[in-house]
């Protein structure tokens, strides 16, 4: 048995933090029923690559019932409002506003049913000047600080995957879990807020209490970690090594066993951390120099030998065909398809993703509505 069965989720949910969050509980036993409107919600149409499905909708939605629904009109809305009364969680991450237009704030919806678990995700908080803000992932990721402290000295960037939206999902989760247990000793629910902005926030902790309390701006540094030093990526002859020295002991071990230059421990610009990031330049202009003359294989020969950390640096095929890859099979209405598994489960062995209102006509009948064309 999976530890969220019997639990009804509702969710007015799209692209991906929303999805994130619902997917997180399908995959642990939960019944997720995904109102969709006419068309399919956003992330249906990014693209086709995955036996016609997007590719974001493959990856978020398997396990879910998808129900089409029309709820600015009063039939699905009372339809809708029906499902919620017997709801366990609400899920929603709509525009701000948008709820309490349609009479089903979370406030009001959580004093109508008061077992009922409320979360909805916006941008930024709803006690802010910033609450009536549209948001999407880089919007947010540049706002909150993280393109300043990532990429090249030259250019900010923003990381390659959907990191606000698909955090704010995994913190929702979190909430989410959290509300249940404390359900099971009061017996209430409660409306729960998740942001996006605070998401990216509390992942900028760290450079954020630097700035307030050393008055340090830490630098973007590529392929390098920007307070450690070495710790980064090294050019050998054939290709490129990410290597770690985040201890002394680790320092001292890569002179003496790497380098093969036992000088370097005692070398007052290399002495500890804080000397290694003062003068990174010249440590990984000295750390390339040496490591050229090594095939990526004899240098990782010589960090194994000497009990360091290291990484290839993947592209995407390297990752497709990675060894230490979980994956989970999928079945998009195109076909079956294979997706990354679950970090939480390794028990789940498939995973349907629903063609667009595939389940709408039987949830109309459970929850006692005929469909308006009948």
């Amino acid at each position: 048995m999976l530890p969220l069965e019997g639990i009804l989720v509702i969710a007015l949910e799209q692209a991906v933090a929303g999805p994130m969050c619902t997917l997180r509980l399908a995959d642990a036993g939960a019944r997720v029923i995904k109102i969709e409107r006419e068309g399919g919600e956003t992330a249906r149409h990014y693209d086709a690559a995955v036996n016609g499905t997007s590719a974001y909708f493959a990856a978020l939605n398997r396990g879910k019932e998808s129900c089409v629904l029309n709820i600015k009109e009063e039939h699905d809305r009372a339809l809708l409002e029906r499902m919620i009364a017997r709801a366990d969680v609400l899920v929603r991450n709509l525009a701000p506003g948008a709820a309490q237009r349609l009479g089903l704030g979370a406030g009001e919806l959580v004093e109508r049913y008061p077992r009922l678990i409320c979360v909805d995700i916006y941008g930024y908080g709803q006690d802010t000047a910033y609450a009536k803000r549209l948001a999407y992932d880089l919007l947010v990721q540049a706002e909150a600080g993280m393109c300043a402290v990532t990429g090249t000295p030259e250019e900010m960037v923003k990381i390659g995957v959907s990191v606000a939206d698909i955090t704010t999902g995994i913190n929702a989760h979190v909430a989410i879990l959290e509300a249940l247990l404390e359900r099971a000793i009061t017996g209430r629910g409660k409306a729960i807020e998740i942001t996006m902005f605070d998401s990216m926030a509390e992942l900028m902790a760290t450079p954020l209490l630097l700035h307030d309390h050393a008055g340090r701006e830490i630098p973007r540094m590529g392929l390098r970690h920007n307070v450690i030093a070495p710790y980064g990526r090294v050019r050998c002859r054939d290709g490129e090594v990410v290597i770690a020295c985040q201890q002394n002991g680790e320092w001292a071990r890569f002179c003496e066993g790497v380098l093969n230059r036992p000088d370097l421990i005692d070398d007052p610009r290399f002495a500890d951390n804080a000397d290694r990031i003062a003068n990174a330049d010249q440590l990984y202009a000295l750390i390339d120099d040496i490591c050229a003359t090594f095939t990526r294989e004899e240098l990782i020969g010589r960090l194994q030998a000497s009990r360091l950390p290291w990484a290839r640096v993947s592209t995407l095929p390297d990752l497709s065909a990675h060894p230490a890859l979980h994956r989970v099979d999928i079945l998009t209405p195109g076909g079956p398809a294979k997706s990354a598994a679950s970090p939480i489960r390794r028990d789940i062995k498939s995973g349907v993703i629903p063609a667009l209102g595939e389940h709408t006509e039987a949830i109309r009948r459970e929850f006692g509505a005929q469909s308006p064309k009948a």
